[in-house]
């Protein structure tokens, strides 16, 4: 693999980084979506209309239908990572001596990440239809601030149950909706949240642990190869004793597509880690990324009121029942016969 494609390889893999924080934030908008209509206008000008019009039309298909390219995007950067981990780091670090059960377990995770992500995108996330309308509609209260009562879908033509919201991707309402994910190219809805949440966990460890064991792998070349307490000597002849930049570009030229496989995968743990952990706050909290997004233009309180003086609404998270009850919701979606027992 040549240095041009490993570029290739690099950029895809942080378009695909900021396309999943974008996409899956749950916004009507992506700051992604703004961006990529902010250029287009600049470039309008210099760009033929029928180059335009195309370019428009690829847009539209990938950010406003439902399509699986972002699927097969995440199989082809999944399969380059593994790809690469099997090739050269699992090789060395078998040489190494390194624990079989250590380097077995990225694939473990693997297994059970592409459990996650088949049951995430196939099953029903809780499409609203007109045979259970009635019971969904029974099935969450109506806040009076994101929800109202009485207010219909124009596209579905049916009212719209609390914490439901109508997916411009799929063409219907989701009970519980949380946002539209592409990259499994389904809605995240009350039936399929606790897949997305163990498919996002999995493909965090799975990328942390490709990091460890690759950069324990760095670190034990060099202290075999002693290279700490040796020195180089510059373009001016001068002698240096070895520092963690000259170390760094050392380790790039003898195993550049290991190191750079390491770049990109801490920075996903990284971004993962971040969107992970934001997710386990939504569970803990009994609120959707959707929620969350619309509350922040209300602010946060303890109790819920119609200020006098300026008629602005203040919003209070009716859901919440505790910690451990919000997370049981998670695995465990309320049924409507259920809700009749409490």
């Amino acid at each position: 693999m040549d240095f041009l494609t490993l570029c290739l390889i690099h950029l895809c893999f942080v378009l695909a980084t900021v396309a999943l924080l974008c996409v899956c934030s749950g916004r009507k908008e992506s700051f992604l979506a703004r961006s990529v209509n902010s250029a287009s206008q600049v470039l309008s000008f210099v760009i033929p209309t029928q180059l335009q019009r195309v370019t428009q039309r690829t847009i539209h298909r990938l950010f406003q239908t439902r399509s699986c390219v972002f699927v097969v995007l995440h199989v082809a950067l999944q399969g380059a990572v593994y790809g690469e981990y099997t090739w050269e780091v699992f090789v060395y670090c078998w040489e190494l001596q390194f624990h079989l059960l250590l380097l077995l377990l990225p694939y473990l995770l693997l297994a059970g990440n592409m459990g996650c992500f088949i049951l995430c995108s196939q099953a029903n996330p809780g499409i609203v239809t007109k045979s259970n309308h009635a019971s969904l509609v029974k099935m969450y209260a109506y806040d009076g601030v994101l929800f109202q009562k009485g207010i219909l879908c124009p596209t579905c033509n049916m009212e719209k149950p609390a914490r439901s919201k109508h997916c411009s991707f799929c063409s219907t309402c989701v009970h519980r909706f949380d946002h539209h994910c592409v990259w499994v190219n389904n809605c995240i809805g009350a039936f399929n949240a606790k897949y997305f949440f163990l498919y996002l966990f999995t493909l965090t460890a799975m990328a942390a642990t490709i990091a460890i064991i690759t950069t324990a792998f760095l670190i034990q070349v060099v202290l075999l190869s002693n290279m700490m307490h040796g020195s180089y000597i510059d373009n001016q002849g001068q002698e240096h004793a070895v520092e963690i930049l000259f170390l760094i570009q050392h380790l790039f030229l003898t195993f550049p597509r290991i190191v750079f496989m390491l770049g990109f995968v801490i920075l996903l743990t990284l971004v993962l880690g971040a969107y992970c952990c934001f997710n386990l706050y939504l569970a803990l909290t009994n609120q959707t990324s959707n929620e969350w997004y619309k509350s922040r233009r209300y602010g946060c309180s303890h109790r819920l009121t119609l200020q006098p003086h300026d008629r602005q609404v203040v919003y209070k998270n009716i859901y919440s029942k505790g910690v451990w009850m919000n997370l049981k919701e998670i695995f465990k979606p309320p049924t409507l016969l259920e809700r009749k027992k409490k």
